[in-house]
């Protein structure tokens, strides 16, 4: 049986179409995902990403234990501020890709995919060392919102009094919202626009989503369009485009991956394969109009017609105008080059691109005005 988020009466009431989702039956669009993703573009859209897992991390040994089965460096990560990791087997595959957020010295808050929520679970049970650490799954008891879009700043502020319009990106503080007190707020997002997520508790959901929502620039956005719009910007989706079988080198994420930091689980297979060098790797791909659309799972080509690779994410770039995906190919394939799709019969090409294929966003523009 799909489970239901604590808004579900609330999107049913305003037309959504629900869809099952990671377990969930979530909203997919309201109206249509091209009016929710230019809204999102343009002023700002609402989402409800209450099927993500929450877990929260204590104890004077969160740090190190941590830092002992994530890509990244905790003991780089000060309070306050967030991280974009991964949770790795010892062969590198990726059980999930996960955001960590450091709330307090010795407190830690990990959100991680819905689908792979209990998995997580209990990976980090095997995992949990026997003194030092304590973790808690407050899943059902978090409702998570997104405001995101160029508009988000001024909606917000005018509903608290704390200082977000001076919060730097991948930041978090904990404050008062629409008279709601104890709103956990993160500048951290998925859409490539400056996003506000709010964690609150349950019991409160409904009254901040009726409250964002009564701003006239503020349009509900469902799933189908927060998809389009992490994809015009490159960003990962679990499931579609990593899995188990994929290691962040090969999905390109290499960035988020510290070798230099030490031991971590997942670390000497990441070595070995840096060493030897990747097979494949994850690539943009762009197609010449609107009217060549790239679909999950297509297999790509060469000029010769010899199978190269397959799409993992496709579809219409609303603020690009083209069809964009993401797809992996032999690692020596380079940026400029054209690969090959089947469509209605003929052969059509793309060409390697690197995202973000929206370069031009209020995020974008907010971390410039910042250097």
């Amino acid at each position: 049986m799909l489970k239901s988020t604590p808004l579900r009466e609330k999107h049913v009431q305003l037309g959504a179409t629900m869809t099952p989702f990671g377990g969930w039956d979530m909203p997919l669009r309201y109206k249509s995902e091209l009016s929710e993703h230019q809204a999102t573009r343009a002023q700002a859209g609402l989402f409800d990403l209450s099927h993500m897992g929450e877990f929260l991390v204590r104890g004077p040994a969160s740090a190190s234990w941590l830092n002992s089965i994530l890509t990244q460096d905790i003991y780089k990560l000060p309070p306050g501020k967030a991280q974009y990791n991964f949770l790795l087997r010892p062969d590198g595959g990726i059980i999930d890709d996960l955001i960590v957020y450091r709330i307090e010295s010795d407190l830690f808050m990990l959100v991680v995919n819905a689908a792979t929520t209990e998995k997580d679970w209990g990976w980090l049970q095997e995992n949990l060392p026997r003194e030092g650490v304590s973790i808690q799954n407050i899943s059902d008891e978090t409702v998570l919102l997104a405001l995101s879009g160029p508009a988000s700043e001024a909606i917000l502020c005018s509903l608290t009094s704390l200082p977000i319009g001076e919060m730097p990106y991948y930041t978090c503080t904990k404050g008062e919202v629409a008279g709601i007190s104890n709103v956990l707020i993160a500048t951290t997002g998925y859409t490539g626009e400056w996003t506000y997520e709010l964690f609150v508790r349950r019991d409160q959901g409904a009254l901040l989503w009726d409250v964002l929502l009564s701003n006239e620039m503020v349009s509900p956005a469902g799933l189908a369009a927060r998809n389009t719009l992490r994809l015009e910007m490159g960003y990962l989706l679990y499931g579609t485009d990593i899995d188990e079988q994929v290691t962040p080198l090969e999905a390109g994420a290499s960035w988020a991956v510290k070798l230099d930091k030490g031991e971590f689980i997942g670390r000497a297979a990441l070595l070995r394969q840096k060493e030897r060098g990747i097979n494949r790797r994850l690539y943009g791909l762009l197609s010449d109009s609107s009217r060549v659309i790239p679909r999950n799972n297509t297999p790509l080509f060469n000029e010769s017609g010899q199978e190269i690779g397959r799409i993992t994410s496709g579809s219409i770039g609303p603020s690009v105008g083209k069809g964009i995906a993401l797809g992996y190919l032999p690692s020596d394939y380079k940026v400029g080059m054209t690969v090959y799709m089947a469509l209605r019969g003929q052969m059509v090409p793309l060409t390697i691109e690197k995202p973000p294929f929206v370069r031009d966003t209020s995020l974008t523009r907010r971390q410039k005005a910042r250097v």
